[in-house]
């Protein structure tokens, strides 16, 4: 808006008509700046008009932006669902682990019970048959004496039948007791009891005792002469040994020669020993 401007002058009076032209040129001026400020409000106050193109790019802002809210939401979900799944997996894992672990204890367990049982059994039936070999043992051993009583009893019958010549009874009493001391043998032989009588045979001194020495040449040194009393063995125990004279002054007693199948064994043991 433009203002008007006094000019002081030589002379302050103006005629009528000059003073009525200055004041219609600034309500000119006024008017067309006031149209000119409507003119630009009405510009910018105006709504701009959309094209068809620029509607349809709107239109695929706005889908895009839609589906990438609906896609953000759907994968939130499914990334929920998916660390659900996980902790409960992780938990049916762990729960495995445990269950394996247990199964695997069990198994131990009943291993080392089926062990112990074996281990029982076997100990058990050990003991029950080493009992019975004590006690079959003990009564062969109390029977031994018997044994010695009636050979005894042959022997000095025998030589009585011998010296009164023909005596039915005797030679009767003689078998019937021989035959006696025959069973009695048997039966202890079912039971695994051996007779030890070895005379002509080697001393060894596990299974034989000692109680004489004979100066005999004839025989190898060493050599069992004579029996005064038998010995027995039960299975491989020596349960009486026997008591022997042992004749001396002989030629020395060759070596015992190994069996075939020691000797094979020896010699296979000595080439993988190479």
């Amino acid at each position: 808006m433009k203002v008007p401007v006094e000019v002081a002058g030589e002379d302050d009076e103006m005629r009528p008509g000059e003073q009525a032209a200055d004041t219609a040129a600034p309500v000119e001026d006024e008017g067309a700046q006031a149209a000119e400020e409507a003119v630009a409000a009405d510009e910018v106050e105006a709504p701009h008009e959309m094209t068809e193109e620029e509607m349809v790019e709107a239109a695929k802002r706005r889908g895009e932006e839609a589906a990438q809210r609906e896609i953000e939401s759907d994968a939130g979900r499914m990334k929920a669902e998916r660390d659900k799944l996980a902790s409960e997996l992780a938990e049916a894992q762990d729960e495995a682990a445990q269950a394996k672990a247990a199964a695997a204890k069990s198994a131990d367990q009943l291993m080392r019970l089926q062990a112990d049982w074996e281990n029982y059994r076997t100990r058990t039936a050990r003991e029950r048959n080493e009992e019975r070999e004590r006690a079959a043992e003990k009564l062969v051993v109390s029977l031994l004496p018997v044994l010695d009583d009636m050979e005894r009893a042959i022997e000095h019958a025998g030589k009585a039948a011998a010296t009164d010549g023909e005596n039915t009874q005797l030679d009767q009493f003689v078998s019937g007791i021989d035959a006696v001391h025959t069973k009695m043998l048997g039966i202890l032989a079912k039971e695994g009891v051996e007779v030890i009588d070895p005379v002509g045979e080697a001393f060894d001194p596990l299974a034989h005792q000692a109680v004489g020495r004979v100066d005999d040449a004839t025989v190898p040194d060493e050599t069992v002469a004579q029996v005064y009393q038998k010995g027995y063995r039960m299975g491989k125990k020596v349960i009486r040994t026997a008591m022997v004279t042992v004749a001396y002054g002989g030629p020395k007693r060759e070596a015992p020669k190994p069996d075939s199948g020691d000797a094979k064994g020896g010699a296979e043991g000595a080439a993988s020993g190479k």
